[in-house]
């Protein structure tokens, strides 16, 4: 025996059976491992290194500042009428509903037609930079306490798309939602990075601080209505005060890392926990729109007007849903078209989650719905409603049709800029 076949005979689990080729024993079974992982790794480090959705959460995000602004101008004649003091529903009155339900509003807490007219007036700058996308992380907070305040003062009013407005300005808070097409992200991008690399400014701090400052005297306080325990009635010793304040310091610390120490290493631990809270956050929403269409297809199916095909036939003969009477008669003398958009929305409606298994008919569906809530905005009167529809079937848009889409309004400005003087 050679000093080679020598080598082989003590080492076989060492020297490769095709004549000298080493190898370490069992790498088999770890290279197959690695290869059945491999997916899975790339998916755990896209949903920790990036923000899923980027385009379609800006979407959102503009979609529903442009429906709460424009709700708010719409209603200033009637906002006292609406929210405030001379609301057939009394502040007495809503208080005790609070009481029961546990809802959030600042409006109780010091009363009166200046405070109430305060919280409208910033309701306004806060709707309008949640669309522009300016301070987003502070603007989305002071989003959602003016949208619940407002909306919680007479949870009888609405269409729908309150309730719609109500938990979208909830789901905005914890995403990424200004990291494109805001001017958040164009002054980041227009920053000049100093060789330390980019360190924000301390104006999130500042905002952060004095807003948790106010929050904390009124729920520490006593002021009515301004507790943030938001109790569990199931669980009536566990409310939501330790996981807001706890996300409030983690956003404190957020900011201030961002500032001190932007490439350290906590700060990139945390960049990564708020891109999961994102992609989360994304998911819940595209979860939410489909229950909407889930539960209102199957609901209508039990309706006797819905299976005689007769249900829009009615609401285009009242005069509250007629903002066009002329046009509400013609649609609603043609009765087979009546009968065919009856059955086809609670077909649409029963069948839109099972077409997220196809990409392509999920997007000619998403166009439809798109189409018809406009159509209801039109001839029913229901703007709000068809607007925040519309806004949260957005995060079903691909993302192909919104860059399309963007670049075609670019060029239709540079253009417009050109033909300028």
């Amino acid at each position: 025996m050679n000093d080679e076949a020598a080598v082989r005979a003590a080492l076989p689990d060492v020297v490769g059976p095709s004549g000298g080729v080493p190898r370490q024993a069992g790498a088999g079974a770890p290279v197959t491992a690695r290869r059945a992982g491999a997916p899975l790794g790339r998916a755990m480090e896209a949903f920790t290194g990036r923000a899923l959705g980027r385009h379609q959460a800006a979407v959102v995000r503009i979609g529903f500042g442009l429906v709460w602004l424009a709700h708010l101008l719409r209603e200033w004649p009637n906002r006292r009428v609406l929210y405030g003091d001379r609301s057939p529903w009394s502040m007495d009155l809503a208080e005790r509903l609070l009481n029961d339900s546990g809802a959030f509003t600042v409006l109780p807490w010091f009363g009166g037609r200046p405070w109430f007219e305060l919280v409208y007036l910033l309701a306004l700058p806060a709707a309008l930079a949640v669309l522009l996308g300016w301070r987003t992380r502070a603007a989305t907070v002071l989003f959602l306490v003016t949208v619940l305040s407002l909306q919680n003062r007479d949870v009888f009013l609405g269409d729908g798309g309150d309730n719609v407005v109500h938990l979208m300005a909830v789901y905005l808070v914890f995403t990424r939602c200004a990291e494109v097409w805001s001017l958040d992200a164009r002054r980041a991008s227009g920053r000049a990075a100093p060789p330390a690399g980019p360190r924000p400014g301390w104006t999130g701090v500042v905002l952060w601080v004095v807003l948790g400052a106010v929050l904390a005297v009124c729920q520490f306080g006593g002021f009515a209505g301004g507790s943030l325990t938001w109790t569990d009635r199931t669980f009536p010793y566990v409310g939501w005060s330790p996981l807001f304040w706890g996300l409030w310091a983690v956003a404190g610390l957020w900011w201030t890392l961002g500032r001190l120490r932007p490439d350290g290493e906590v700060r990139a631990v945390l960049d990564a926990l708020a891109n999961m809270v994102h992609n989360c956050a994304m998911l819940v929403i595209a979860a939410e729109v489909v229950l909407i269409y889930a539960t209102a297809g199957w609901y209508k199916v039990q309706g006797s007007r819905w299976q005689d095909g007769t249900a829009l036939y009615y609401p285009l003969h009242l005069d509250y849903f007629a903002p066009w009477p002329g046009l509400s008669a013609l649609v609603g003398s043609a009765l087979l078209p009546v009968f065919l958009i009856s059955y086809g929305t609670v077909i649409l409606q029963v069948a839109f989650p099972f077409t997220l298994l196809n990409r392509r008919v999920k997007n000619v569906l998403v166009a439809v719905m798109m189409l018809e809530h406009a159509g209801v905005a039109v001839v029913l009167g229901l703007p709000v409603f068809s607007l925040a529809m519309i806004a949260a079937d957005a995060v079903f848009l691909p993302t192909g049709a919104l860059l399309w889409a963007a670049a075609r309004l670019s060029g239709i400005r540079r253009r417009s800029a050109a033909w300028g003087p």
